[in-house]
């Protein structure tokens, strides 16, 4: 899909174009479901019609306060205030920010780090949320708002008469920040133009219309939820349902009841989400009442997606009517909006690799009763955008079966980091040798191969562990870690590398269940598991294990173990 292919019509972005052009509709737009009060929940609806008068008038709220191009916070709930504030803030024509309410506690520092990077003009929220506003605002070193506004005390009657501001596809339409970082915070800047492509690159892979369903938990302030439960809905018509991640934390079933009997559902989750709902299924649930045969893509991304997962998923919820093909891992990050790549609807595809040979940068297959194999699930192939492999140190690109960094270039790409030329600089200019166009590729860090026309993701480059010159996959070492004694939790565990004797040295940092009490652990018995699993199968003497109570190994807020920020606080003797 080409630049000249999306068409700002006098000045207005295909996204609020399509949302203003339903301003008569009683259709159902978002309906929130709310558990805080009530363990069946109860929902909420805007139509249309309802959404579009409350945008305009937040919109009118914001023209008084500010002018376009000026950054406005969101910082609501995740609820329908911030449905409203988001698009009232792309119909005045400033830079939204999407953040989160400061409940939202296990994220602090990362909503701190934004607010002072972005400087924004203007706070949106809801009234419920004022109290911890306020606290932010007075306990830590944030800029303070010219004006702090609740979404829901704004006088619907602003609306009348409001036009939506025109805007440039250049112009920045909102920040979107990253997560997992132990660096300053980066606003990746989503131009109207980059929004509006990565949209329909979403819609053609996906085959989303007016009469589908897009359900789900994803936080807003994620750029996955983001585009899946806001952003498609407005382009396409189709009917949003959602609840909150933590009443899905709560109860995973949640997340299929939001899905249960609705048509053309497509929804999205970490990989982790998929694992632990068919771990937590039951029949006290109301699980076996379900009807998820509506269910057309369900999206796997964010994480490593493990062929172990898509099995033990479907077991739980193929009686369901879950079909297999409905499962669909796939590739993307905030710097190219978000999507990237996808698989076509049939059963994920699972390569068994050498694991010796993938770390020499080569995709050997390899029988899967071997010690040396790895399986790796295929995230598809890209829609409307470039995306190449391409050797890091040199730029120079590789061929199919060769391991390297994943490059991309299209419309749907951010136009770099806000304020942060340098950092934009190194990556979002990477220079393809011998390609057309051969500058303005985004280096995204993460490595993969193309096997068979199709792409592999293989890792993350500053999380590599390279040992007497091999390379090494943490989330492969964690893995493996895993399996090997029964009291480690899944997925709450984190390998990286450390300066020993002047050599690079492992080190695992592994939570034990929560079903287990400290006493009676027996951490001797565990390590020597974990150290004999992976000298088995990586041919690694570990420097280090610890074992830690339920909570420490640092996530970041798409649920990606966060491996750099758990380093830091080994090496600062905080963790033991």
């Amino acid at each position: 899909m080409s630049n000249q292919e999306i068409d700002f019509v006098a000045g207005f972005s295909p996204l609020t174009a399509t949302l203003a052009a339903r301003r008569d509709s009683d259709r159902p737009a978002f309906t929130f479901v709310d558990y805080r009060d009530d363990r069946d929940g109860v929902a909420t609806t805007l139509s249309w019609a309802e959404l579009d008068r409350r945008a305009r008038a937040v919109a009118a709220r914001l023209s008084q306060v500010t002018k376009p191009g000026e950054r406005v916070a969101v910082l609501c709930p995740q609820n329908l205030d911030y449905v409203a504030g988001f698009f009232g803030a792309l119909y005045a024509g400033v830079i939204a920010v999407p953040l989160f309410a400061p409940e939202v506690s296990a994220h602090g520092e990362r909503l701190v780090g934004a607010l002072a990077d972005s400087d924004p003009e203007v706070w949106l929220t809801s009234a419920s949320a004022l109290a911890d506003i306020e606290a932010l605002m007075n306990g830590h070193p944030v800029p303070r708002p010219k004006q702090l506004l609740a979404v829901d005390t704004v006088d619907d009657a602003l609306a009348d008469g409001f036009e939506p501001v025109a805007v440039e596809p250049d112009r920045p339409a909102y920040l979107q920040y990253t997560s997992g970082s132990t660096r300053r915070p980066a606003g990746a800047v989503i131009t109207h133009r980059a929004l509006a492509t990565n949209v329909r690159q979403v819609v053609a892979a996906f085959g989303v219309g007016e009469d589908s369903t897009c359900a789900g938990w994803l936080p807003f302030f994620h750029d996955m939820g983001l585009i899946q439960l806001v952003a498609l809905p407005a382009h396409t018509g189709a009917h949003s349902v959602f609840t909150t991640p933590f009443a899905f934390t709560r109860r995973p079933v949640r997340w299929l009841k939001l899905m249960s009997g609705r048509p053309d559902v497509i929804t999205a989750a970490p990989n982790f989400a998929f694992e632990y709902t068919a771990a937590k299924l039951s029949k006290s649930d109301g699980a076996a009442e379900l009807d998820l045969s509506g269910v057309r893509s369900a999206i796997n991304g964010s994480e490593p997606v493990r062929a172990e997962t898509i099995a033990g998923f479907l077991a739980a919820a193929g009686p369901l009517g879950f079909r297999a093909e409905a499962h669909r891992p796939s590739y993307g990050l905030a710097e190219a909006t978000v999507f990237v790549s996808t698989t076509p609807p049939r059963p994920p595809r699972v390569l068994v690799l050498d694991r010796a040979e993938l770390g020499a940068g080569r995709a050997v297959p390899v029988a899967e009763d071997d010690d040396r194999a790895l399986r790796l699930v295929s995230a598809g192939v890209p829609f409307g955008q470039r995306v190449r492999i391409a050797d890091p140190a040199t730029g120079a690109p590789r061929d199919d079966g060769a391991v390297g960094e994943i490059w991309i270039h299209g419309a749907n790409v951010a136009d770099g980091y806000w304020r942060q030329p340098e950092r934009s600089a190194e990556t979002f200019d990477g220079r393809l040798k011998g390609a057309d166009p051969e500058t303005g590729w985004l280096r995204t860090g993460d490595l993969g191969v193309y096997v068979d026309g199709e792409l592999y993701i293989t890792g993350r480059l500053k999380d590599l562990i390279i040992i007497d010159g091999k390379n090494h996959y943490p989330q492969d070492i964690e893995a493996t870690a895993q399996e090997a004694h029964p009291v480690l939790r899944r997925d709450r565990l984190a390998v990286f590398s450390v300066t020993h004797e002047g050599r690079e040295a492992p080190v695992v940092v592994a939570e034990y269940s929560n079903h287990v009490a400290a006493g009676e652990l027996d951490a001797g018995e565990v390590e020597r598991a974990v150290r004999a699993a992976v000298a088995k199968h990586h041919d690694l003497r570990l420097h280090g294990f610890v074992l830690v109570r339920p909570g420490t190994v640092l996530r970041t807020s798409s649920g990606k173990i966060a491996r750099s920020a758990t380093r830091a606080r080994y090496l600062k003797g905080e963790i033991a």
